[in-house]
């Protein structure tokens, strides 16, 4: 049942009855998708964990046009957490250079295509020369009104809610806040994703079936969905039978 449920194993060619029934009806607002498997789709080939990556930076040009296409509002790519420090040096310092690399060529489409470069993330702490790569695909594109791509740098999500918690408390230290008026809407308003939906369809592929100190506030009612797939390996296809599941789910939100 769980095999049904939420996988989908093997490779399916996009049939246009597929597209068009999808683009019939609502698409999710916000995607937000947990990218694994570059190292081990690199394994799988005698190859470095860094062409895995490489690869993987591919996939994510592929994916936001297709999402920025199917009118989707949000694009979450969990790109670097802040438990990734523990790889091996090597591979950190390349994936550091990975937004360098992928803004030099896929900026100006960006641009044109309206979207908008956005990041979640203890920004500060990486590397100089990744922020100015980021900052500056943030700041060229900071005025255009279509699809975010938020990319999840540096992020954790206990993390998150650990600073979410000390600003509010700041905030009731020195009387701007009462302890007895805090609820959820304070909270996700403390959070890096605050000016955003939470995520309706979070994609998780490689075939692991955990959450890895993503969003874990902001998927409390996500549908989720796994693959098997690797993610250098993960297609328009792919994504385009994930919002078809999707939509064909009936989220009723704790009610009947």
């Amino acid at each position: 049942m769980i095999d049904k449920l939420l996988f989908w194993k093997k490779k399916k060619e996009i049939s246009g009855d597929l597209l068009e029934e999808v683009q019939k009806h609502p698409v999710p607002r916000h995607i937000a998708i947990i990218m694994d498997g570059n190292g081990r789709w690199a394994k799988k080939r005698a190859m470095p964990r860094i062409a895995g990556h490489h690869e993987g930076t591919k996939v994510v040009q592929r994916i936001t046009r297709i999402a920025d296409k199917l009118g989707v509002e949000v694009l979450t790519l969990y790109a670097f957490s802040t438990e990734n420090w523990k790889r091996p040096q090597g591979e950190v310092d390349y994936l550091m250079k990975l937004p360098e690399q992928m803004f030099s060529t896929f900026l100006p489409e960006l641009i044109e295509k309206n979207v908008r470069v956005q990041t979640i993330g203890n920004f500060d702490k990486l590397p100089s020369h990744t922020q100015r790569a980021v900052q500056k695909a943030m700041d060229d594109t900071k005025h255009n009104t279509g699809l975010i791509l938020n990319f999840a740098l540096n992020y954790g999500s206990r993390d998150e809610m650990v600073q979410a918690v000390r600003k509010i408390a700041e905030e009731c230290k020195e009387n701007q806040l009462d302890a007895n008026d805090i609820n959820e809407e304070t909270i996700a308003s403390h959070l890096m994703t605050n000016k955003i939906e939470d995520p309706d369809l979070l994609i998780r592929t490689s075939g692991e079936i955990r959450i890895s100190n993503f969003m874990l506030w902001q998927i409390a009612y996500s549908e989720l969905w796994f693959t098997n797939v690797l993610w250098p390996d993960f297609t328009e296809e792919h994504l385009v039978q994930a919002i078809y599941d999707f939509q064909h789910r009936g989220r009723r939100f704790g009610g009947i």
